[in-house]
């Protein structure tokens, strides 16, 4: 298959998707973003239990398709009461109707999570100097995730610049 010339210079991540997209669907990683995203998508006791598989579409479609999950024991029921709200959460992540139903097969999540990294307590000097850093931010919630983002990087042992 010849590829027409362009005549300048692109960017490659431009041209990924032509390249490489049809390998990688076939591999199911089409939809990649969603698997990483699935506990913000879903809520962090849900997803617990919860993954995504696959996500399948009719022949020609990318609209209405079928997510396939994988259901702890216990929560299938409560997965399928939920079904529309759930339909809703990822149809707003996606920014369309990607998806129109929920396929259920019980048994434990594929993918458990790993356990978050131990981190040391901040000492003294460590938390006020945090604390001088963010002084200047007024956004509440910003505050607080950058608060907790830099008790998790100096707990950690990275070096804070």
């Amino acid at each position: 298959m010849a590829e027409e010339r362009r005549g300048r210079l692109r960017a490659i991540a431009a041209e990924v998707p032509k390249i490489a997209g049809a390998a990688l669907g076939k591999r199911g990683f089409a939809e990649a973003q969603l698997v990483a995203q699935w506990p913000a998508i879903i809520g962090e006791s849900l997803a617990a239990g919860v993954s995504p598989e696959k996500l399948s579409f009719p022949r020609g479609e990318r609209r209405d398709g079928t997510l396939h999950l994988r259901v702890a024991p216990g929560l299938a029921l409560e997965v399928q009461h939920r079904e529309p709200v759930l339909v809703e959460r990822i149809n707003a992540f996606f920014g369309y109707g990607a998806v129109g139903r929920l396929a259920l097969k019980q048994g434990p999540p594929a993918h458990p999570e790993a356990p978050p990294p131990r981190r040391r307590p901040l000492k003294a000097e460590e938390r006020q100097s945090l604390d001088q850093r963010l002084q200047a931010i007024e956004d509440a919630a910003l505050k607080a995730a950058l608060q907790r983002l830099g008790e998790a990087v100096i707990g950690s042992g990275e070096p804070l610049e």
